[in-house]
């Protein structure tokens, strides 16, 4: 209720037993959605369901690691459906004048391009999603949930300096990105990290997620 109270459960428009019923019959229409499309769209959403029982029933949300290791999880399972869904409603177009472009032959798998984009976005993801706890830590220390930034407060800033920068780097130089290009992604990283490094106030810990917000799309999207 300290962090976001205008969230559903918080401001009192559905209830707990409401909640529960509503996720409960959403995982079971997803799981009967995804079984038109194949094996591994169902794995997918399986794997998100997983994600999310660590995450609240078994109480991973309040350990500094796992609660990363299941916002990677559950990222790269939505990415891997998505991008499978993708695959499959991509349009078949006559490519025998473009030697040179790659269709993957099997549609109802994910290819080796696809795979490593979804695994280097999920290790970016755990090594830069404490970035969200930063203005969280005054609701989350009321819970007792035991956050990166509350469990080394200093590391953590500086280590979200170095991810987002390394990753920034990491991705120019591994998809072959233009000058522009990579300028842009390396200073925006630089400039989002060095915000959280050296503006520690609640405030400005709001506004660094923001910038935040706005970069992570693009250093997917690199991933991806």
């Amino acid at each position: 209720m300290i962090n976001r109270p205008w969230r559903p459960l918080p401001s009192g428009k559905v209830t707990v037993d409401q909640a529960i019923i509503l996720r409960k019959a959403v995982v079971l229409l997803c799981i009967g959605l995804s079984s038109s499309y194949g094996r591994d769209a169902v794995l997918f959403t399986v794997g998100l369901a997983v994600a999310t029982f660590l995450y609240d029933e078994v109480g991973l949300s309040a350990h500094p690691v796992g609660k990363n290791f299941c916002n990677t999880l559950g990222y790269a399972m939505s990415q891997g459906g998505a991008t499978l869904l993708m695959s499959k409603h991509a349009p078949r177009h006559n490519t025998a004048h473009l030697p040179n472009l790659h269709i993957p032959g099997n549609r109802d798998k994910l290819d080796s391009v696809s795979i490593t984009a979804i695994v280097l976005s999920g290790a970016t993801i755990f090594t830069t999603i404490q970035a969200q706890d930063f203005p969280d830590v005054e609701g989350d220390a009321a819970i007792g949930r035991m956050t990166l930034p509350i469990y080394a407060p200093r590391f953590a800033r500086w280590f979200t300096l170095f991810a987002t920068v390394a990753w920034s780097v990491f991705y120019c130089w591994v998809w072959g990105l233009g000058v522009v290009s990579s300028a842009c992604l390396v200073l925006l990283g630089l400039y989002v990290g060095g915000r959280y490094s050296l503006l520690c106030a609640p405030e400005a810990d709001r506004k660094s997620y923001v910038m935040f917000n706005v970069g992570d799309p693009l250093f997917l999207t690199a991933s991806i």
